[in-house]
């Protein structure tokens, strides 16, 4: 099979980890040899539930009984699609309302960007240095690096970037500004967390000139830092909040949520201003909505947090410089790039799953399911902390 995997399947980089799934099941991933591997990137952070979670299986069961796709997006009422952004209403902060599901985390942002351009007849975004909203042609507009850009130019237009967390770069936000866009907590750049109230001036700011503020939930959101959204952590209600990856439980999804009055400009002038066909996938959504109901009526979000101080209590090593991140969502930082490559390729040895983040070499991905149990976390740190001491400096 991995010779047919390397032959007819695209390859996103020239060396994949390449294990051969068998099963999985919770925390872990088996191999078709029967070896088991625990997971720390819970499909870099979209397996919220871990991996088969009962109430998922059971809901995308249910909902496979009684239909698949059977229109595109919008035009017939499908109780789960309905349901799931129901949900969604009762649980975001007002006025974020009304719901625009897609296919993935990437074609929320598109979304997103059109929104905020039809919404304010303005066509500037303004996006942070070192963002990463995706990497469709709209969101990879966003990136600012250029060696991961420039094969793929020309982009859309009208994209200026500000440093993630500089307040004197607020200025560049300006009566033609239709939206600022960024990541709650930026994710490829190294988990970086907003400081000083840095989404709040952001807002603020945003208001006073008439731009939309959209934030990038498609990490940090669904209970990963302890709330059920990022945002919440930090005391900031945007225009349009973007979610995917852990919303789906394992199934792929997106979704842009905005008030009623800001996303009703996607129906008319033009009609369609916005269109999917997979959109609000039926099986997805019951699958969603499972998701988001066992986040919601348990105890997960709080356990994040704990979860969190284990790790950073039995993460401890000289190679280890500091730990990024809240709840689930952590980034540790090697001394150096190399120690992270091999620590990273002999995990998978050993049994772990680790992996990188985009920006920053040094980092090591620590998103394990919500649901990982506290002794699959010591045993996970054990493992790495094994693993560094066989490495140089």
């Amino acid at each position: 099979m991995d010779k047919d995997f390397f032959k007819y399947q695209a390859q996103t980089t020239p060396h994949p980890l390449a294990i051969e799934v068998s099963h999985a099941k919770g925390s872990y991933i088996c191999d078709t040899n029967g070896k088991a591997y625990l997971d720390f990137v819970a499909g870099v952070s979209a397996c919220s539930l871990g991996h088969c979670h009962p109430k998922v299986i059971a809901a995308t069961k249910a909902q496979l009984d009684s239909y698949l796709h059977v229109m595109v997006y919008g035009e017939f009422i499908q109780q789960p699609a309905v349901e799931l952004a129901k949900f969604l209403a009762e649980e975001l902060p007002d006025p974020l309302d009304t719901t625009y599901l897609v296919n993935s985390g990437t074609e929320a942002i598109e979304g997103s960007i059109k929104l905020a351009r039809r919404y304010t007849g303005r066509s500037e975004i303004i996006a942070a240095n070192n963002a990463y909203h995706g990497n469709t042609m709209g969101s990879l507009s966003l990136m600012d690096y250029n060696e991961r850009k420039r094969p793929f130019l020309p982009l859309i237009p009208d994209i200026r970037h500000i440093a993630f967390n500089c307040e004197w770069c607020l200025n560049q936000i300006t009566e033609k500004t239709a939206a600022v866009i960024l990541e709650t907590i930026q994710g490829g750049a190294g988990f970086i967390e907003p400081i000083n109230d840095y989404l709040i001036k952001v807002q603020r700011r945003c208001q006073e000139v008439g731009a939309l503020l959209i934030l990038d939930e498609i990490q940090p959101g669904i209970g990963r830092t302890g709330k059920l959204f990022g945002f919440e952590n930090y005391n900031c209600v945007p225009d349009i909040v973007v979610t995917g990856k852990g919303l789906g439980g394992g199934l792929p999804i997106g979704a842009f949520t905005a008030s009623q009055k800001i996303m009703s400009c996607l129906k008319d002038n033009p009609k369609l201003g916005h269109i999917t066909t997979f959109g609000g996938n039926p099986v997805i959504a019951a699958a969603a909505l499972a998701t988001l109901k066992e986040i919601c009526n348990s105890d997960l979000m709080e356990q994040a947090l704990e979860k969190e101080q284990l790790i950073r209590k039995h993460l401890v090593h000289k190679h280890i410089l500091t730990i990024r991140g809240r709840g689930l969502m952590l980034a540790a930082l090697t001394r150096h790039e190399n120690i992270t490559n091999a620590l990273v390729l002999e995990a998978k040895n050993r049994g772990l799953i680790l992996f990188w983040l985009l920006f920053e070499p040094r980092a090591i991905r620590i998103t394990p399911p919500l649901t990982i149990s506290n002794e699959e976390i010591v045993e996970g740190c054990r493992i790495i902390c094994e693993i560094l001491d066989t490495l140089d400096d």
